[in-house]
C-alpha cells in the first residue's frame, strides 16, 4: 500500500504493509483526506508536543524519529470489518470517523501517533464506533470538512454566542474560515473577521462574514461604539453608578430590580472575540484592543511560549477560554449540518493532490494568498495542488 510518511521532517511516498483491523475496528478505502494545520504542526514541532501532551496526561504522542502517517481529516469507503464489528454499517458505505483508535489498553490520535497510521494513505483503519456515514449524497470532498468543522463548532459552544451577538474572528486562516462558516450556520448576525491576507479577507466573505477587515489598516474593535461597547473602566463606572441611580428611583427595592434585570439578560454588551491565528502575541493584542467584558476563545494552536498581562485582563474583566477538538456528538453533527447545506464550507476547498503531491502541498499551504485547505486524493496523479471545484461549487 502507497502511503505519505514523516520522519525528521521529510515527506515521501513509500510502501508500507496493508493495514490490518483489530477487534471491533474497520479498514476504510481513503477517498479524501484533509492536510490540516495540525499536520504541519507536528511535522516541525513534534519534539515540543512530546513533553507538552505528556503534562496533559496523553502519550503516544509521536517524535521526529518516528515515522508517521499524516492524515484525520478523512472520507474513506468501507472495505473489511475486524472481528467483533457488529457490522450495521455495510461494505462499500461512504463514512467519516473520528480518529481515534484504541491500542495496547490505551486510545491514540489516528494519523499523530507511529503505532496508529492517518489517512495520507490508500487505506487506514478506524475504530467501527467511531464512523458517521456520510448523508444525502454529500460529496465526498466536502464529506472530509467534517472534522476542521467540529472543530469549529466545537470553538463557537465553546464561546456561547448568540445570535444578536457580535462575533470578531482574529486571523482567517482554515481554523478562523470554519469559525465563520459556523457563526454563519448559527445565524449570528454581525461577523467581522481581520486578516493580514487579502485572499483570505475575500474566503472569509464567501464564508458568510459580514465585515472584514485589514488590520495593517485599522484595527477590528475600532466600532466598538458602534455597537455599544464600553471602552475603558471610566465607562464601567458610569454604568454601574448611573444604573443603581436610576434603579433608585423606582417604588421597588433597587436590588431586586437589578437581580430581575441580570437574570433577563441586561447586562453590558461584549463582543466574542475567536483567536485563530496561534502566533506569540496575538492573545495579548486582544486583551490591549477588545472592549470591557469581552469573551475571548483561544482557537489558535500556539507553538511557542506567550505572554499577557493578566493585570490588564483583569481590569478589562476579560473572559479567556480555550477550545480543543470536539465531542463525538459534535463531530456528527457538523457532517448532518454539512450535508444539509447549514454549514456552507465550499470556499475554504482551494486545491487537491495526490499522494505524490503532499510535499509540495505543505510548501504552497504557507502562501495564505493561494491556498486554505487542500485536500489528498490517493488515486489523483496530481503533483501539485490543482483547482477542486466541489458539486456544490459547481
Amino acid at each position: 500500500m502507497r502511503a505519505v510518511v514523516c520522519r525528521n521532517a521529510e515527506l515521501r511516498v513509500v510502501d508500507r504493509p496493508e493495514p490490518q483491523p483489530g477487534a471491533r475496528q474497520v479498514l476504510l478505502g481513503v477517498l479524501r483526506c484533509g492536510i490540516c494545520g495540525s499536520d504541519l504542526h507536528a511535522r516541525k514541532y513534534c519534539d515540543h508536543l512530546v513533553p507538552l501532551m505528556e503534562k496533559a496526561g496523553f502519550r503516544g504522542f509521536m517524535t521526529s524519529q518516528d515515522e508517521v502517517v499524516f492524515g484525520h481529516e478523512l472520507c474513506g469507503e468501507v472495505l473489511e470489518h475486524g472481528p467483533g464489528c457488529d457490522r450495521k454499517v455495510r461494505s462499500g458505505t461512504r463514512v467519516c470517523a473520528l480518529p481515534f483508535l484504541r491500542r495496547d489498553g490505551g486510545i491514540d490520535a489516528l494519523g499523530l501517533s507511529p503505532r496508529s497510521p492517518g489517512a495520507y494513505a490508500e487505506r487506514v483503519v478506524v475504530e467501527e464506533s467511531m464512523m458517521v456515514p456520510v448523508p444525502n449524497g454529500l460529496s465526498s470532498d466536502l464529506a472530509a470538512l467534517t472534522e476542521p468543522m467540529a472543530v469549529a463548532w466545537h470553538a463557537v459552544r465553546r464561546g456561547e454566542v448568540a445570535k444578536r451577538d457580535v462575533a470578531v474572528v482574529i486571523g482567517c486562516g482554515p481554523v478562523g474560515l470554519a469559525v465563520v462558516c459556523v457563526l454563519k450556520a448559527r445565524g449570528v448576525k454581525t461577523i467581522i473577521a481581520s486578516d493580514f491576507s487579502a485572499g483570505r479577507r475575500q474566503l472569509a466573505e464567501q464564508c458568510g462574514a459580514h465585515v472584514v477587515i485589514d488590520p495593517a489598516q485599522r484595527s477590528p474593535f475600532a466600532s466598538w461604539a458602534e455597537y455599544g461597547f464600553i471602552d475603558g473602566l471610566p465607562g464601567a463606572l458610569e454604568l454601574a453608578m448611573g444604573t443603581r441611580e436610576k434603579l433608585g428611583k423606582l417604588p421597588l427595592p433597587w436590588w431586586q430590580v437589578w437581580r430581575v434585570a441580570e437574570a433577563a439578560g441586561f447586562v453590558p454588551k461584549r463582543p466574542i472575540v475567536f483567536e485563530c491565528v496561534g502566533v506569540p502575541g496575538v492573545i495579548q493584542g486582544i486583551v490591549d484592543g477588545a472592549p470591557l467584558f469581552s469573551r475571548v476563545v483561544v482557537a489558535g494552536v500556539c507553538m511557542q511560549r506567550d505572554e499577557i498581562e493578566p493585570a490588564l485582563a483583569v481590569n478589562k474583566e476579560i473572559d479567556l477560554r480555550f477550545a480543543l477538538g470536539y465531542s463525538p456528538l459534535e463531530y456528527r453533527d457538523a457532517l448532518q449540518m454539512i450535508a444539509q447545506g447549514r454549514i456552507r464550507c465550499a470556499p475554504l476547498l482551494t486545491g487537491l493532490v495526490g499522494l505524490d503531491g503532499v510535499d509540495d502541498a505543505f510548501e504552497a499551504l504557507g502562501d495564505p494568498e493561494t491556498h486554505a485547505k487542500i485536500l489528498i486524493d490517493p488515486q489523483s496523479p496530481a503533483t501539485r495542488p490543482v483547482p477542486l471545484r466541489t458539486a456544490e461549487q459547481r
